[in-house]
């Protein structure tokens, strides 16, 4: 195995019922957050064209400049590429949700979606495939009930906020595109994202459950997501939803104890659900208290083997620890 810097491990697999291509031309949105910067290493690695769609004046030939906010994408710049990735998106773990950035979440993934996926449905070269973000908040709080990408949404913000994000998709997906709803998990990965943030209070042996620990976190490691997308965007029998989790969810309290084991600390330190509240407001209770027991049934189907299915090994991996 090999690190490439971006905090997680890559090794060769042969995936039997992926087709294998040549050389792709990729454009990739949001290609400087914690998955968009990942996959870009991993596509260029495998000698694929990748160009970044960014909101500043571009690089000649590496970048395309658009403005989501403002509806303003050219579409001639960007006929003719074989895949179109759309990770973009205001942070929702970030500030707490007040007015402004809840219109700031809603209006980030749903206007620039829209744009994308109206602007491909009109070109004369559209893409074999559009792979647009999306996230389990789509199916809220559903207690012990195992989630499919075949279950309903849920009925708080995120999960209207996930159902109007992807259906901002539709003009591709009528045009013919083969178009992917790419549902997140909590990433894992030290260098960002939820992980990076935990690290520091339970390397302090602060750490502890939240609420009363029993709600699903339905997990995945950096690495398997990167290399999901890779698989996802070869086969072309998969569009609609696809749930980018590990096969194996623990609860919170299992998370918990588990990290504290890997990182040799004590996890004697709750907190509980107000408090929870009282220092992050409404995001407590769809980030930190909402339970998601989610199975990636799509990728297990069409013959994914995510190379860190247990949580253990994947945190030592990540956290430079020896396993066996």
């Amino acid at each position: 195995m090999q690190n490439f810097g971006c905090g997680f491990y890559t090794r060769e697999r042969k995936l039997s019922t992926v087709l294998f291509l040549g050389p792709m031309k990729i454009l990739i949105s949001g290609s400087h957050g914690l998955v968009g910067s990942a996959l870009v290493q991993l596509l260029v690695k495998d000698a694929h064209e990748v160009v970044r769609l960014v909101r500043h004046n571009p690089q000649a030939g590496s970048e395309i400049e658009w403005h989501p906010n403002e509806g303003r994408l050219n579409a001639q710049d960007i006929e003719g590429f074989d895949a179109v990735i759309h990770l973009a998106g205001e942070s929702i773990a970030s500030g707490r949700w007040d007015d402004e950035k809840k219109r700031a979440i809603r209006e980030s993934r749903v206007k620039g979606t829209t744009l994308l996926s109206q602007t491909l449905a009109q070109l004369s070269q559209p893409p074999s495939v559009f792979m647009s973000a999306s996230a389990i908040g789509y199916y809220g709080n559903r207690g012990d009930e195992v989630l499919t990408e075949t279950s309903g949404p849920g009925n708080d913000f995120l999960a209207s906020v996930c159902v109007e994000w992807e259906d901002a998709t539709r003009p591709a997906a009528e045009k013919g595109i083969r178009t992917v709803l790419t549902r997140f998990g909590i990433i894992l990965d030290p260098d960002g994202g939820a992980l990076a943030k935990m690290l520091t209070p339970f390397r302090m042996g602060i750490g502890g459950r939240v609420g009363n620990g029993r709600q699903w976190m339905s997990w995945i490691a950096l690495e398997d997501v990167v290399n999901g997308l890779k698989f996802v965007m070869r086969d072309r029998a998969v569009s609609g939803p696809v749930n980018f989790v590990s096969p194996h969810p623990v609860t919170n309290s299992e998370f918990t104890k588990t990290l504290g084991h890997v990182l040799s600390r004590p996890t004697f330190f709750p907190v509980p659900a107000f408090g929870a509240r009282l220092a992050f407001g409404e995001m407590a209770d769809a980030l930190l208290l909402a339970s998601q027991r989610v199975k990636p049934g799509v990728l297990i189907n069409r013959g994914f083997a995510p190379f860190w299915p247990r949580l253990e090994p994947a945190l030592k991996r990540m956290l430079h620890k020896e396993y066996t």
